[in-house]
């Protein structure tokens, strides 16, 4: 039997949720989610990953031909990112991405 949240979802699917629309989904299940440490994890993890990398994206946005193409390199990895992170939330683990795993992981304990 899988664990569920406060949400009353599984908490492997609320995971998932936290990373569906980056770190906005991320902000929304630190928010609502209260006793999953799990969930918790992923929504921090979530919000500072997507955070950063919409920030730098913006940054880079304002700088012709060099910023675009480090616009696209951080498009790559973004999706990328994204993608490994909701599967592995998705099959119950707590996946820890370089630097930002390790914030995530100290602040929701």
């Amino acid at each position: 039997m899988v664990a569920k949240g406060s949400l009353g979802m599984e908490e492997n699917v609320t995971g998932l949720l936290c990373y569906l629309l980056g770190f906005i989904t991320g902000i929304v299940f630190l928010v609502l989610e209260k006793e999953s440490a799990f969930v918790r994890f992923h929504a921090l993890q979530s919000t500072i990953t997507f955070g950063v990398l919409f920030v730098l994206s913006l940054f880079f946005s304002f700088i012709p031909f060099v910023g675009w193409v480090f616009n696209l390199l951080i498009f790559l990895l973004s999706f990328i990112t994204w993608i490994i992170c909701m599967i592995k939330a998705y099959q119950g683990e707590m996946f820890k991405l370089p630097i930002v795993g390790d914030i995530a992981a100290k602040q929701g304990s």
